[in-house]
């Protein structure tokens, strides 16, 4: 997959990848190994051959960002706004039935607020790329005490969760399973 992240790298992790690149810039310069170079910086050797081909090609130049892959039909001052639009919930904008932003209503409100056109997944990349994610709720219980959850996390998880079985040998026979 071309972008792990579903919908375009963010500009920091644009500049991230760059940073890795114009590192392997200078290890080819100095004739280290693509092997090498992939396990230090924990890529695939693919990705370091084709670094390498490009360096051969244009130096280190070549390996410099060219910016995001799509040019966003919002401008900064645009995103503010649906953002704001955002954040005043579903209801504000009609959709009664129930409190959730999808994807559908979301592309409606773009389209009303800005008259631009977006396919549910043009939003969904957008949402993303903006550092929106769903299944995060804007609002959490009166009642949450923090305190309690950090404790919960940190003693009683642990034993609930139990230990991972490592790594054994399996067994192919039905009648002696290998034990792990």
């Amino acid at each position: 997959m071309r972008y792990a992240q579903r919908g375009g790298y963010t500009p920091a992790e644009q500049q991230r990848r760059e940073r890795l690149r114009l590192q392997a810039a200078g290890r080819f310069a100095r004739g280290d190994t693509i092997t090498e170079i992939a396990d230090d910086l924990r890529v695939t050797e693919g990705s370091v051959r084709r670094w390498r081909k490009a360096w051969r090609d244009g130096g280190a130049e070549a390996l410099r960002s060219r910016g995001p892959v799509s040019r966003e039909k919002l401008g900064p001052q645009q995103w503010a706004r649906l953002e704001m639009e955002l954040r005043k919930g579903p209801l504000a904008h009609g959709f009664a039935n129930d409190q959730r932003w999808t994807l559908g209503r979301i592309k409606t409100l773009i389209g009303r607020l800005f008259h631009v056109g977006y396919t549910p997944e043009g939003v969904w990349k957008l949402m993303r790329r903006h550092g929106w994610s769903c299944q995060v709720p804007v609002r959490q219980a009166l009642e949450r005490d923090e305190e309690a959850v950090a404790v919960w996390k940190a003693e009683v998880w642990p034993q609930i969760k139990g230990w991972r079985a490592t790594w054994a040998p399996t067994s192919a026979s039905r009648t002696r399973q290998a034990r792990g």
